[in-house]
């Protein structure tokens, strides 16, 4: 038995040759379907229909997300169950089977702690193959460097965006929220997208102050557009 974890980008048009090659070699991709018209699901089914797999849709474990007091407790009880869920398919299943992962699997996502204790417990070989990221694409549609000469970069959710920002952070990249609500950044440069290299892709660049209620509007198009919104940005203090 083996897993293959596969990095997709944003959609089929960012598939690599090395996911692709991995692709026509799985006997079947397994997938999350949160219930109704799922347009997350839809794009993996367009990308298994494009290299001729079969997906697997497997209801995705209700995840309490209204900030709960202990957020690493709640987030690994979704993942026990979200293991369940996919190892009562494996087991009947074997053979190879494919995780599509949004972006990259290394950056904000957990299906690589999940698959890893799935090998495990089935005993299966797996690996994972890398995917173009949120950040990549925002660098590439806004054309800028990440970071400045000679300074880092850091990254973090919108969960923990104050956190940074109080901590010294002055050069950060968000990702899993919307616009920067938080006091004292209306001076900062933003670089802003959602569902980038998707339907309904926007982009939002300058002064935080200048452009909030634009990135408001725009957020509210790209949901309109695809039913959903995956959005990140780079911040910048003003030099």
């Amino acid at each position: 038995m083996r897993i293959r974890v596969l990095g997709f980008g944003m959609g089929p048009q960012h598939v690599t040759p090395e996911v692709a090659e991995a692709l026509r070699g799985t006997d079947y991709v397994l997938a999350p379907w949160k219930s109704g018209q799922d347009g997350l699901l839809a794009v993996r089914r367009a990308i298994c229909e494009r290299y001729g797999v079969e997906l697997v849709a497997v209801p995705d474990p209700p995840r309490d997300r209204d900030d709960p007091a202990d957020y690493p407790a709640a987030v690994a009880s979704w993942h026990d169950a979200r293991a369940a869920a996919y190892e009562r398919v494996l087991a009947r299943r074997r053979g190879t089977a494919g995780f599509l992962v949004w972006g990259d699997p290394s950056l904000y996502d957990s299906t690589i702690r999940v698959v890893g204790r799935l090998a495990d417990r089935l005993e299966a070989a797996w690996d994972v193959l890398p995917g173009i990221s949120a950040p990549h694409l925002l660098a590439a549609r806004h054309r800028i460097v990440l970071h400045e000469v000679g300074r880092p970069v850091h990254m973090t959710t919108a969960r923990r965006l104050r956190e940074a920002v109080e901590g010294g952070q002055d050069n950060i990249v968000v990702l899993l929220g919307g616009g920067p609500d938080l006091p004292g950044l209306a001076d900062w440069r933003i670089w802003w997208g959602a569902n980038l290299g998707a339907p309904g892709e926007e982009l939002v660049r300058g002064r935080v102050g200048d452009v909030m209620a634009e990135l408001a509007a725009a957020r509210a198009r790209a949901r309109a557009a695809a039913g959903w919104v995956m959005d990140v940005q780079l911040l910048r203090r003003a030099r």
